[in-house]
This record gives C-alpha cells, sequence and structure tokens, in this order.
C-alpha cells in the first residue's frame, strides 16, 4: 500500500510539471509575449535574491546592497555567474572588514 502511495505522490507531482513542458513547446506566441515569459526567469530570481542581499549583515545592510550592485555590474559586464558570486563575497568581505 506504501509503494502505491509513493507512486501516486509522485504522479501527481510530476504531471503538472512535464505536460506544460510539452504542451508549451508546440505553441507559437507573439514576439512581446516571448520577451515577457523570457523575463520570468530573471524576475523570479532577483525576488528570491533581493530579501538575502538585505539581511547579510542585519546591523550593516548596506554591505549586501554594495555586494549586490557589484553582483550586478559584474553580470552586465558579461562575466560567467560563479565570477559574479565570487565578486560579490569578496566585496562584502572587504567592506566588513
Amino acid at each position: 500500500m506504501i509503494i502505491l502511495i509513493i507512486i501516486g505522490m509522485s504522479l501527481v507531482t510530476m504531471l503538472p510539471r512535464v505536460l506544460p513542458a510539452f504542451i508549451v513547446e508546440k505553441m507559437q506566441f507573439r514576439p512581446w509575449l516571448n520577451r515577457w515569459l523570457g523575463a520570468i526567469p530573471y524576475a523570479a530570481l532577483g525576488a528570491l535574491i533581493f530579501p538575502g542581499i538585505l539581511s547579510v549583515n542585519p546591523e550593516e545592510p548596506h554591505l549586501g546592497i554594495f555586494g549586490g550592485l557589484v553582483a550586478v555590474v559584474l553580470a552586465f559586464a558579461g562575466l560567467n555567474v560563479v565570477l559574479v558570486v565570487i565578486g560579490a563575497i569578496v566585496t562584502v568581505f572587504i567592506l566588513s572588514l
């Protein structure tokens, strides 16, 4: 019985994630909608990261903001994601000394 529950739970979790991928892949959208859909990952990532930037050091929230700004500049410069993260970490570390 437990095996059937696990299989059922996995199907219920997997189907809503897999089916839209197959359906959306075959659909054609207008260019403005494609641009809007393309921005969703960046918006979601920003919403997840921004609270962490403000809570790096609760006594000195400006450290996280400077680290975030350095990360934005490095990302716009076209650096690899690893280098962007390392740059932000080094910035916060140096400023907190």
